[in-house]
């Protein structure tokens, strides 16, 4: 991949069409775009639709409901939930979000699996793993994945897609890129498609590991004026 680019991602100065443009140049057919849209307003989800992005990224329910309520007349907008899933949220995340890139333990597997069925929804998850020591972080163990393997496709109505990480701060350029080719490695030995790895430092590293989801924020959107 050509490091070419979205150098101009980061400008001030440059327009959201032109910072989706010069990703759309950069990234190769198999990486698609998340833009990661928590912490701006509405009206910037509806300019970067009316451009042509159509999957965005959440994680705080509250926010997300009352920006998809403003959006109402773009139902073709594609929301995933990539934040924390608490556990009583379960039930409202899956009705307001067709994909969750943030499962990170068994039981939060099997409470939406009960909710999905009872709400008759087959939403995508991606399963969060962990693969190096990092408090900030939840997620499976890949021994976890690893022994789940032979009932990944015994979780309906839930279609797991994929596996997401995040790299812990201060890891190598090296490191990460390794990190990330563990996770391309474990969800190919698990026949699974999606990988979503990298976020605005490092998915440089994500794409050439083989993310198939990059989730992008700060270099599309800019600062976040929208706060906590």
């Amino acid at each position: 991949m050509a490091e070419a680019s979205p150098a101009a991602a980061d400008m001030v100065d440059s327009s959201l069409e032109e910072r989706l443009q010069a990703f759309r140049e950069v990234l190769p057919p198999t990486t698609r775009l998340l833009a990661v849209s928590k912490g701006h307003p509405a009206d910037l989800v509806r300019q970067a639709a009316a451009l042509g992005q159509r999957s965005f990224g959440e994680s705080r329910l509250q926010e997300a409901v009352a920006k998809q309520e403003a959006l109402a007349d773009l139902p073709d907008l594609d929301w995933h939930f990539i934040g924390r899933l608490q556990a009583n949220k379960a039930r409202a995340v899956l009705r307001r979000f067709d994909t969750i890139h943030s499962v990170d333990s068994l039981e939060l597997v099997r409470r939406l699996q009960r909710i999905a069925a009872e709400e008759g929804l087959a939403p995508g998850i991606l399963l969060q793993v962990k693969f190096r020591p990092d408090p900030a972080k939840t997620g499976f163990d890949p021994a976890e994945i690893r022994a789940l393997g032979p009932d990944l496709e015994s979780l309906q109505p839930l279609r797991c897609l994929g596996l997401m990480t995040i790299a812990p701060l201060g890891l190598t350029p090296e490191a990460r890129l390794e990190l990330f080719r563990e996770c391309r490695a474990l969800a190919d030995a698990l026949g699974l498609h999606d990988c979503s790895m990298g976020m605005s430092g490092d998915w440089r590293d994500a794409v050439a590991a083989g993310s198939t989801w990059v989730r992008l924020g700060r270099v599309l959107f800019g600062s976040r004026p929208i706060q906590a």
